[in-house]
């Protein structure tokens, strides 16, 4: 073995990431199955982003990629190994030089709401207020016809479940994963079932990023989810195809199962206007090697049914 090689194993693996507590418990989970699958000593950098410095609305800042530029500058100067991200905050260009090394295991992807009084959606009066900081998610709302006002709010979690404990908003709408990886499922007053709220693509999911040429970034495929990859990448082959950004009140879920001729995926793919009155939703299947052109070949179909005019719709 080069001594090259050897300073790179006894060196401690630096992980970059935002500073958020549930950032930090996203790279804690990286940061587990890099010490116990590697056997790799790590050390945690956190990193501000664009969005971590501003509490304007994620659409006012130029919305996708305001979370992570930061990290992938870090990684590119080399002040970084990995850069451990939200995946559903990264555009669906390929980054040059950078590489998906790992999508772990994925948390699950639903959103839920946590409303006052442990009410559900449908228990909300006429006129309650809903707080979202997602254009897909206020779309979504307004189309389900309940009579509820959507309020634009920012924040990490606990600035969003403190305006509901405080009285300032009836109800907020979040992932479910970023609860469960904070171990707050106990605030959700109710998972919303997809055919009500779909997700957003890659809700739910983690995107290990390394360096292209780095050593290290075969060795973390160990971390990798083949059905959480394949899954994801025909979400994000959807949202791509639709050329919409993680702003965009587009919804996207992929399941993997076993059909007839082996493992299979069911794409379900939504496009709403913004101010609820319009959306088209379809659906894909096909073999799970095939996932990037069944997410394409949903937005296609999404496209010509009338999705283009409902992407720059406004509220």
């Amino acid at each position: 073995m080069s001594s090259q090689r050897e300073r790179a194993l006894t060196s401690p693996v630096r992980i970059g990431t935002r500073g958020s507590a549930l950032a930090r418990s996203q790279t804690s989970l990286v940061t587990a199955g890099i010490v116990g699958e590697l056997g790799r000593k790590v050390e945690t950098m956190e990193i501000v982003t664009a969005g971590d410095r501003s509490s304007a609305a994620v659409t006012e800042m130029g919305g996708t990629g305001v979370f992570v530029s930061a990290l992938r500058d870090a990684l590119l100067a080399g002040e970084i190994d990995v850069a451990v991200h939200s995946y559903k905050d990264l555009p669906t260009a390929p980054a040059a030089g950078l590489a998906i090394a790992a999508v772990p295991p994925r948390e699950d992807p639903r959103d839920v709401l946590v409303a006052r009084a442990g009410l559900t959606l449908g228990e909300l009066p006429r006129g309650a207020t809903v707080g979202t900081g997602s254009p897909r998610r206020a779309a979504q709302l307004r189309a389900l016809g309940l009579g509820l006002e959507v309020v634009p709010i920012r924040g990490n979690v606990d600035t969003r479940l403190r305006k509901v404990a405080a009285g300032e908003l009836d109800a907020v709408v979040l992932a479910r994963a970023g609860l469960a990886r904070l171990d707050r499922l106990d605030e959700v007053t109710e998972v919303l079932d997809p055919l009500q709220m779909l997700p957003a693509p890659a809700q739910g999911a983690l995107a290990v990023e390394t360096r292209s040429s780095d050593p290290l970034t075969p060795e973390l495929g160990v971390l990798d989810s083949a059905d959480s990859r394949a899954a994801v990448d025909a979400e994000r082959a959807l949202l791509a195809g639709l050329e919409a950004g993680c702003t965009a009140p587009v919804g996207g879920l992929a399941e993997v199962a076993l059909g007839e001729d082996g493992l299979e995926i069911f794409l379900r793919g939504s496009v709403t206007a913004a101010d609820g009155s319009d959306a088209v939703r379809l659906s894909a299947t096909g073999p799970v090697t095939d996932a990037g052109a069944i997410g394409r070949r949903l937005a296609a179909d999404l496209l010509a049914a009338g999705a283009d005019s409902l992407l720059g719709s406004k509220p």
